[in-house]
């Protein structure tokens, strides 16, 4: 891993790095963009960049690799490589993209920092660039001949045009959209859990990208969940692409999608025996519920005799998506049961289930492996309360939708 040397350097550096990487990720995405507009136009979320929610994820995945080669020099973070690179493969990023991202991050370092940067720094934080980038690498390499396998087609494309088939308005603001293969091929193969990316043609010609939960596992097709998105009061741009498939994407249309990846998956199912049988509980909030219903949904579909908890926080039961799923899916499995908390519940509704997601009124066996997705202030709270409960960090799963500003932290 990390050579002795380098370590020294990066440990003691460390801190002037991470203090200074608020000014050197927006001045690398400002050099990156004006070298390759492309980018910007067909790769990188532009509402992300616009909130600024991406720069502090390349910001805090870059400290907390640095970190960790720190703090066991042979070790390598696999989880949290593994969690980037589906992300990447997902929207096609390439491995020539790496050498791209080194020249403007670098020389945003060295601008930002100035003298501070002596060749010495330099070569060590090089170091620890390559050694992530490689790592990532070979993982993504691995990703896309898996998926050009399944899918059939070459893995440095692995983008294929769909047929919706279907499309469901699950609530106001929620529609669910049923697609098949544009060419009559075989569905990839899928895990409870997984997202697609979906690649949409905007009225400026920019072609953009997002990565959209699986909510189900129907036959021969693939099952995927979009949120409208308004513009927040703050002034948070809207959600451009799901906007745009909710007004433009019909059934008969044909949009283009990349294979399902993504590492939250669904551990075991069905009446096996084990350590992945063992009790587990879905935690969700608002539309973090669209992977937990796809696990859901395998696990009824597979005849599971686990015990199966889910959980589900929403404003009120019309902004609740697959509130009938919920109660449907929970009644075909013989050891599960469900517990939701509206905020504001629309007419009478339980005192004790008014309000946040609360685990104390909810029994959490020993030996359950958790599942969470929603927003982050929502995987905080929950993740303490279930650490309060006795159960693992090591059995806590989440999700974040969009830039994980999470990622490589305890809390």
């Amino acid at each position: 891993m990390l050579s002795a040397k380098s370590a020294e350097v990066v440990e003691a550096t460390l801190p002037a790095v991470g203090g200074a990487i608020g000014d050197i990720t927006p001045l690398f995405y400002q050099k990156m963009f004006a070298a390759h507009p492309e980018l910007l136009r067909d790769l990188f979320n532009r509402g992300n960049q616009a909130n600024g929610t991406q720069r502090q994820a390349l910001a805090g995945s870059i400290a907390a690799f640095a970190s960790a080669l720190i703090a066991h020099p042979d070790q390598r973070p696999d989880a949290m490589l593994a969690r980037i690179a589906h992300k990447h493969v997902s929207v096609g990023i390439s491995n020539d993209q790496y050498r791209i991202v080194h020249e403007h991050l670098f020389a945003a370092i060295v601008e930002v920092l100035g003298e501070a940067v002596t060749p010495e720094v330099a070569a060590a934080w090089d170091e620890v660039y390559w050694l992530m980038a490689n790592a990532l690498i070979a993982v993504e390499d691995r990703l896309r001949a898996e998926a050009a396998a399944a899918q059939g087609g070459d893995p440095a494309d692995l983008w294929r045009p769909y047929t919706v088939v279907a499309r469901y308005q699950e609530t106001d603001d929620v529609t669910t959209y049923l697609v098949r293969p544009a060419d009559g091929g075989p569905v990839p193969p899928s895990r409870p859990g997984q997202y697609v990316s979906v690649r949409a043609e905007l009225p400026d010609g920019a072609r953009q990208i997002r990565q959209y939960s699986l909510s189900g596992d129907p036959d021969g097709a693939l099952q995927f969940t979009v949120k409208r998105a308004p513009a927040t009061a703050d002034g948070a741009p809207a959600g451009e692409v799901s906007n745009h498939l909710h007004d433009h994407l019909h059934a008969g249309d044909t949009v283009e999608l990349a294979p399902p990846l993504g590492d939250l998956t669904l551990a075991g199912g069905g009446s096996g025996t084990g350590a992945d049988a063992g009790p587990v509980l879905l935690a969700s909030a608002g539309i973090g519920n669209t992977p937990m219903t796809a696990m859901l949904a395998h696990l009824a579909a597979t005849g599971s005799t686990r015990t199966v908890i889910s959980v589900h926080g929403d404003r009120d039961q019309l902004s609740h998506a697959f509130r009938a799923d919920l109660g449907q899916l929970t009644a075909k499995l013989p050891n599960a049961s469900a517990h939701v908390f509206y905020e504001r519940p629309l007419g009478d509704w339980p005192q004790e289930r008014t309000g946040l997601v609360d685990l104390s009124t909810v029994d959490i066996p020993a030996g359950t492996t958790a599942y969470l997705c929603g927003p982050l202030p929502f995987l905080r709270s929950v993740r303490g309360q279930l650490l309060t409960a006795g159960v693992p960090a090591a059995a806590i799963h989440y999700e974040v939708f969009g830039p994980d500003l999470w990622l490589g932290q305890d809390a």
